[in-house]
């Protein structure tokens, strides 16, 4: 089942990209892009790298806060539907085509970098070492791992029951990983509340000895 999920999650981000803002939608109702903005109180500095920015909802909402935002993002597709998005937002935020665990940036440009709902990629030691290269010293990853609905009704609970049963009930990334350590970051659990749900944030801090 968890496979068949990942296989699932791998589609809408790619071929069925233009299908991932209604599910979204559906499995946080309504919820999800308050539960990304979550992040912003947590960040810090100006310059902040948004990795896997997916349809570029937070990119804006970055850019409308005043910050100075770049996402980065695999999928051909997200690329696109997030450059459709800022246009018709009015916003100017570039775009780069890459893989995290290989940024094309200068070293300790970046005040801040932020992750909503990521995959597995996050806690590869090649992503975070490649955010310690690109970030300033003291600089914060900001990662908003999960969250859970809370509410009564049958609809949330149903919602719950099928995050357990496909395993995205957990926060991923938990913060305990070693990788996180190795790496040259320090970690803290934060928690966040959007109306009945619960947010669970991982903030990520580097040492000014990196």
């Amino acid at each position: 089942m968890k496979r068949l999920a990942r296989f699932g999650l791998r589609l809408l981000y790619n071929e069925l990209a233009w299908a991932y803002d209604a599910v979204a939608w559906c499995v946080s109702l309504g919820r999800w892009n308050a539960w990304g903005r979550t992040s912003i109180g947590y960040v810090r500095g100006r310059r902040v790298l948004e990795l896997a920015h997916g349809p570029g909802h937070l990119l804006i909402a970055l850019k409308q806060a005043g910050y100075e935002p770049v996402g980065i993002d695999l999928s051909a597709h997200m690329t696109r539907r997030a450059s459709r998005r800022l246009r018709q937002a009015g916003v100017v935020v570039p775009l780069v085509r890459c893989r995290a665990q290989a940024l094309p940036f200068r070293s300790g440009w970046f005040d801040s970098a932020v992750a909503t709902f990521p995959t597995d990629y996050i806690v590869d030691p090649l992503t975070l070492h490649e955010v310690a290269r690109v970030t300033a010293a003291g600089s914060r990853l900001v990662i908003v791992a999960g969250a859970t609905l809370g509410g009564r009704g049958p609809l949330p609970k149903l919602i719950e029951a099928l995050y357990r049963v496909t395993g995205q009930s957990e926060p991923r990334p938990s913060g305990h990983e070693p990788a996180f350590g190795s790496t040259g970051w320090s970690v803290r659990t934060e928690y966040e509340r959007v109306g009945s749900s619960r947010i669970i944030l991982v903030v990520a801090h580097k040492s000014n000895a990196v």
